[in-house]
């Protein structure tokens, strides 16, 4: 599903967060948003999601869809996963089933969800409650509830926050080959520039209310952009593999 995001406008009163923002993302692809802290990557994801109201419009496969359908086919996750109350692993990723299921829990339904926590390997934590997992292990479980339902589009704010760096690479690799194998369209935003490097297919940089540039890595990730968006100066190196890897040499003082 082709999701297009056009004018897109977001503000407090008369302060601007968003102004006449817009891009494509697209089926197969992970689109990867990054930008420096306080760019409005996180507010751009609700507006996508329409859990803000904003200006412009957003488009899917061509045209707009109000909120009760819309997460009929989306599946959003925020970045804060803390949460008291007193579930197991599969009964929070039952819940992403919640728009499907009837007055009791079917076969089928619970075989779709044993399916998804073997695919995130998780199994292990489905009898837990979700508050004696760590920040990791919840960000693990939340994503599994995103994609239980096989939705077209899927929207992750910061999935990696609270993982280390092999897990950082393995969950991000595992969204990339989701997206390509179910041809679905990911959205993701992500701070660690490598592996935003390493795995987008398209990679949108917000700056200035606005986007800076859009693009493959290969062509919007450069040490000029790095100078602009996240005033450092730095070096970009690629490897046999064709990877890009960033060095950052320091601060720009200005």
């Amino acid at each position: 599903m082709i999701v297009n995001v056009e004018g897109l406008s977001f503000g407090y009163g008369s302060i601007k967060i968003l102004d006449s923002l817009g891009f494509t993302a697209r089926p197969g692809e992970v689109t990867t948003i990054i930008g420096a802290n306080g760019a409005g990557k996180t507010t751009l994801l609700k507006c996508i999601a329409d859990l803000s109201k904003h200006e412009g419009k957003v488009t899917f496969d061509g045209r707009e869809v109000p909120k009760e359908e819309l997460f009929t086919f989306m599946s959003y996750m925020e970045q804060n996963t803390d949460l008291d109350i007193d579930l197991n692993v599969f009964e929070i990723v039952l819940l992403g089933k919640i728009q499907s299921l009837g007055f009791y829990v079917s076969e089928e339904d619970m075989e779709e969800v044993y399916e998804v926590l073997k695919l995130m390997n998780i199994t292990e934590f489905a009898s837990r409650k979700i508050g004696e997992l760590s920040g990791g292990q919840r960000q693990l479980v939340f994503i599994a509830q995103a994609l239980v339902k096989n939705p077209s589009v899927i929207i992750l704010d910061e999935p990696t926050s609270a993982l280390d760096l092999y897990h950082q690479f393995n969950l991000v690799e595992f969204m990339s080959r989701i997206t390509k194998e179910r041809k679905c369209t990911t959205i993701m935003t992500l701070h660690h520039l490598d592996v935003a490097c390493k795995y987008s297919d398209n990679m949108v940089i917000v700056h200035d209310h606005g986007i800076y540039a859009e693009g493959p890595p290969s062509k919007v990730f450069t040490t000029k952009m790095l100078e602009d968006v996240y005033r450092v100066r730095s070096n970009i190196v690629t490897d046999e593999n064709g990877d890009m890897h960033l060095i950052v040499l320091g601060p720009i003082n200005d």
